[in-house]
C-alpha cells in the first residue's frame, strides 16, 4: 500500500541514477531520456560542474530566508536581466506556477498603482500556465478547471494566433497579454510570428502589459535564452522555472523596472525562493547555456530532430529541442509512451494526441537517431496491430 495521494498516473518504474541523457532503473536496465523530468534537466543527469556546485553549496548554507541579501540570487538576477530586459527587475520563487502567481499580482498591483481598475488577463485556448488557483483560472482548457469551481475572476480566453478574437476581448477592465510563444501542454504549438507582431502592436496601442510564459520554453529550451526572442519583441513581464535550476526547483519573475516597482516591501514573499542552493544551481545552468556556441547547437540539434521525426510520417512541429509529433485519433500517444519505456526510451506525451520530445539540451545527434529508430518501430508495432 502507498501512502501518496492518488493524484498522478505514475508508471510503474523505480530509477536509482542517471548520467548524461540515460537514465538506470533498480534492475540496472538504462533508458534514453527524450523527456528531461519534463524540460527540466537541462544538462542532463549527473552534470560534473552543476553536481559539483550543489554538492559544495550543500556543505556551506542551503537556505537563510529573504530577510538576508544572498550573493548568488543577485548573480543570477544579473545574468537573466542581461540577457533578457536590460532594464529588468528579478522576483524569484520556487516553481512555475508560483511564477505565473506572482506575474498576475504584479499585473495587477501595477493598474493599482496607477490607479486603474483595469485587472483582466487574456489568455489562449489550449495554454497551460499552473495548478495554482489563479495560474489555473488562467490556463484556458476546460478540463482542468473541473471541480476547482468558482474560479478567480478576471480571465478571459482568445484563440491562438487569431488576433481578431484577442480584439473582441478588449474593454476598459483589460490589463494584459499573458501568451506561451510555444504551447506545451497543449500540443506543442509554436505561435505565428505575424500574430505576435499584431498582438504587441495591439498591446502598446491599448496600453496593456505583454506577458510571456516561459516556464517551460526558456533557459535554451527553444534554441534562444527566451522563446520570445525569436519574435523580436520584449515583454514587460515574463516568468522561468523548469530548467533555470538543472533539476533543482527554483522560478522567477522578470519584469521592466517601470512595471517591477510595485513590488514593494510586504506586497509579495516566498520563504524559499532564490535561496543559496537554487540559484548556485541556476548560476551553473546559465553559465552552460550561454556558453560559446551552446545555443546555436540547440537550433541545429532541434533541426536535426525535427527532420529525423517526420520519418514517422506524421506532422511534426515547435522550436529548438520543445519538437511534438500529432498522431492520427487511431494510434493513442500514451500507449506509444508506454511501449517506448517497455523499449528503453522515455518521452511525452501533450494535448490529445501529441507525443512530446523535450530532451537535455546536451542531447546528441547520435541519442537522437536511437530514439528516433525506437520510436518508429513503437510506431509499426501499432500499424502493424
Amino acid at each position: 500500500m502507498s501512502y501518496l495521494m492518488e493524484n498522478y498516473g505514475r508508471f510503474d518504474y523505480y530509477f536509482e541514477r542517471g548520467e548524461g541523457c540515460y537514465l538506470f532503473d533498480k534492475d540496472g536496465k538504462k533508458y534514453l531520456d527524450m523527456l528531461s523530468g519534463i524540460a527540466v534537466n537541462c544538462l542532463g543527469y549527473n552534470h560534473p560542474k552543476l553536481t559539483q556546485a550543489i554538492c559544495q553549496q550543500a556543505s556551506k548554507i542551503i537556505h537563510i530566508s529573504n530577510l538576508f541579501k544572498i550573493e548568488p540570487q543577485e548573480e543570477v538576477a544579473e545574468i537573466l536581466v542581461e540577457n533578457s530586459i536590460k532594464d529588468g527587475k528579478v522576483f524569484f520563487c520556487n516553481s512555475g506556477a508560483e511564477a505565473n502567481e506572482a506575474l498576475i499580482k504584479l499585473v495587477r498591483k501595477y493598474f493599482y498603482d496607477k490607479g486603474e481598475n483595469r485587472y483582466e488577463i487574456i489568455t489562449f485556448e489550449g495554454s497551460f500556465h499552473g495548478r495554482t488557483l489563479a495560474a489555473l483560472t488562467a490556463t484556458a482548457q476546460p478540463k482542468y478547471h473541473k471541480g476547482f469551481e468558482p474560479l478567480v475572476e478576471g480571465f478571459k480566453y482568445a484563440k491562438f494566433n487569431d488576433i481578431d478574437s484577442v480584439k473582441k476581448l478588449i474593454t476598459d477592465k483589460t490589463a494584459a497579454i499573458l501568451i506561451e510563444m510555444v504551447q506545451g501542454e497543449g500540443g506543442v504549438n509554436p505561435a505565428d510570428r505575424d500574430f505576435i507582431d499584431k498582438l504587441y502592436s495591439l498591446c502598446q496601442e491599448k496600453g496593456l502589459l505583454f506577458c510571456v510564459d516561459e516556464v517551460q520554453t526558456g533557459i535554451g529550451r527553444t534554441g534562444k535564452l527566451f522563446a520570445f526572442q525569436h519574435y523580436n519583441i520584449q515583454p514587460d513581464i515574463f516568468s522561468v522555472a523548469k530548467g533555470l535550476g538543472g533539476g533543482v526547483p527554483i522560478g522567477a519573475i522578470v519584469a521592466k523596472s517601470e512595471v517591477a516597482k510595485s513590488f514593494t516591501p510586504g506586497t509579495h514573499a516566498s520563504t524559499f525562493g532564490g535561496n543559496y542552493l537554487s540559484t548556485v544551481a541556476a548560476k551553473v545552468v546559465l553559465e552552460e547555456v550561454l556558453s560559446d556556441g551552446f545555443l546555436k547547437s540547440i537550433e541545429e540539434k532541434g533541426e536535426y530532430l525535427k527532420k529525423r521525426l517526420k520519418e514517422t510520417g506524421y506532422p511534426t512541429k515547435g522550436l529548438g529541442l520543445m519538437i511534438g509529433v500529432d498522431l492520427p485519433e487511431s494510434i493513442s500517444a500514451k500507449k506509444v509512451m508506454e511501449e517506448c519505456l517497455k523499449r528503453g526510451l522515455i518521452i511525452g506525451t501533450a494535448g490529445s494526441n501529441t507525443l512530446r520530445f523535450v530532451p537535455p539540451l546536451i542531447i546528441s545527434k547520435q541519442e537522437i537517431d536511437l530514439s528516433v529508430e525506437i520510436l518508429k518501430g513503437v510506431i509499426d508495432s501499432f500499424i502493424g496491430a
